[in-house]
């Protein structure tokens, strides 16, 4: 394992680290509490010192078993957390959005119960849990260089979503000069991450990007398959069939970058997002330890050459090779200003608001 810094935080982090969605929730399949302390336990052991969470995850959930887990390995780990979201007074329902919330008496008060659940003084990362633009001003960002001056946090960050395309998110966070900039990345899904890559280059930034769901929400592992039944509340039903159908004509024409005993398609994957010198960290969803077990070990296998990278961005050019539109429109991208971003971004002639 091999590890990056956090802008010019001094903080590093584990190439592939930990998405801690999966403790604390039923998304990705069900698990005992035991088991999910085992399997970030397990993630130690191979190597990911870097840990991803939210408040919001399980409501408090997975901040709780990630406490319990990494109790007697604090020195090892290093921790992220996000906060934005009130689930105090919001319950549940499904996996929809819930209200967010940036008065910073809220954050406040919100980040001390973030440490509480898990059993620390400080944090190595915290970040604003899918904030608008126009939601981050002035105060909060005083808040956020509080928490460094008391010593409660290292880096701040600035993570994305749920869904892509929050170019305005992102560009500010590389204005207001945060740490990191997560957001949805991958070798099918290169938008918005490819502007960001250019945004901190053409500003000679020293913010990180980091990678979430960069296997594509199982295609580039293989983990849904034409012969795959997702199970009832599996996160990865929220796609379309159109979508899956054209991912497996994708990656039948990605193959080339397996290599027989040396790396497999989704090592390859997660080394394609570690070609980019912005990527600090790249957080697979790990469902089993075999799954800890190969993604982990990604760093240590054949980097993708030249050539296998330009393969990639011919590919990207022509949809890589898909036949048939995968049913995700393009005006369903993310914006908080009215699709402005995306198209100054040239990303499509129109967009809808939130």
């Amino acid at each position: 394992m091999q590890h990056r810094e956090l802008g010019d935080s001094g903080v590093e982090v584990s190439e592939v680290g930990f998405g801690a969605w999966v403790v604390g929730t039923d998304w990705w399949g069900d698990r005992t509490e035991d088991q999910a302390v085992e399997m970030v336990q397990h993630a130690l052991d191979r190597g990911v010192t870097y840990f991803d969470t939210s408040d919001v995850y399980g409501q408090g959930d997975s901040e709780r078993l990630l406490g319990r887990a990494l109790a007697e390995h604090r020195d090892e780990a290093v921790i992220g957390t996000k906060v934005g979201y009130d689930f105090y007074d919001n319950p549940q329902a499904g996996h929809g959005e819930l209200p967010k919330e940036l008065d910073v008496d809220y954050l406040d008060e919100a980040f001390e119960k973030s440490l509480d659940r898990l059993g620390v003084d400080h944090v190595e990362l915290l970040q604003l849990h899918n904030a608008n633009a126009d939601e981050v001003d002035a105060d909060v960002l005083e808040w956020l260089d509080e928490q460094r001056e008391q010593g409660r946090v290292e880096a701040v960050g600035w993570a994305l979503g749920p869904s892509i395309g929050w170019l305005a998110e992102g560009d500010a966070a590389v204005a207001h000069e945060f740490d990191v900039v997560q957001t949805v990345f991958n070798m099918f899904e290169q938008t918005p991450g490819r502007h960001f890559v250019e945004t901190i280059r053409a500003e000679n930034a020293d913010t990180s990007l980091m990678a979430r769901v960069p296997h594509s929400s199982g295609l580039l592992n293989e983990q849904v398959t034409p012969e795959t039944e997702l199970e009832a509340g599996d996160h990865r039903g929220h796609r379309p069939t159109a979508w899956y159908e054209a991912g497996w004509e994708k990656v039948e024409n990605v193959r080339f970058l397996e290599r027989d005993g040396a790396r497999t398609l989704g090592q390859a994957a997660i080394q394609w997002l570690l070609s980019f010198d912005e990527m600090a960290s790249v957080t697979p969803t790990f469902r089993t330890e075999a799954d800890i077990d190969e993604w982990a070990a990604a760093p240590d296998t054949p980097a993708l050459d030249d050539e296998e990278l330009r393969r990639v961005e011919e590919l990207s050019a022509e949809n890589f090779g898909a036949s048939q539109d995968d049913g995700m429109a393009a005006g369903d991208l993310r914006t908080s200003v009215g699709g402005d971003d995306l198209r100054d971004a040239g990303v499509l002639s129109s967009a809808a608001g939130d």
